[in-house]
């Protein structure tokens, strides 16, 4: 069985997915990473993958859903609520003042932005961690764990923390049949 998500490796879809795989105890399943979601749609259609994970935050997705249905008969079979990785504001530290941010769009409302004099919006957490390191940006919101493993480069602004967001799983088995189909939950027990 293939599952792929958006990559490339290290981004928060990887993780997530690979949390999902172990959650569901599927055995005998690979992650293939992709560069887009439509690629992702095709490869389901013909049968070169199974499912297909992607966060529900993420710009594309209501679009997705759509041509996941309308134009390959793809449904949305299962989905989930998954944090993320820790996340935090990291600035380079040979930048004493830094005017330029980058940032998944996903995650523009995690911190105030009004300080920086640019925003750059980029398509994946990892690549704004990767401009930091190449000196592309003076600021980004990226996962912690960058600020560790470059403590020479990178320094932690502030940490966000994990992000508890919602997930979606595609793929051919439709598996609504007019219904509602809800995990148990014991959030509403005491409401009824």
């Amino acid at each position: 069985m293939l599952f792929i998500t958006l990559g490339p490796s290290g981004t928060n879809h990887e993780f997530v997915t690979q949390n999902y795989l172990n959650f569901r105890e599927l055995k005998d399943v690979n992650i293939k990473l992709i560069d887009d979601f439509d690629l992702g749609l095709e490869m389901i259609s013909d049968g070169r993958a199974d499912y297909m994970v992607q966060a529900a935050v993420h710009p594309e997705c209501s679009d997705l859903v759509a041509k996941a249905h309308f134009r390959y008969g793809i449904s949305v079979v299962d989905t989930f609520i998954s944090p993320s990785k820790e996340l935090a504001l990291l600035s380079r530290v040979d930048v004493s003042k830094p005017k330029r941010l980058a940032f998944q769009p996903a995650t523009r409302n995690y911190i105030n932005l009004e300080n920086w004099q640019e925003l750059v919006p980029v398509n994946s957490t990892i690549h704004v961690a990767e401009g930091l390191l190449s000196g592309a940006y003076d600021s980004g919101i990226t996962f912690l764990e960058m600020a560790e493993k470059y403590s020479t480069k990178l320094r932690a602004e502030i940490i966000i923390g994990t992000i508890d967001d919602p997930w979606i799983v595609y793929g051919k088995q439709r598996v609504s049949n007019g219904g509602i189909i809800a995990s148990s939950s014991d959030l509403f027990l005491n409401e009824r």
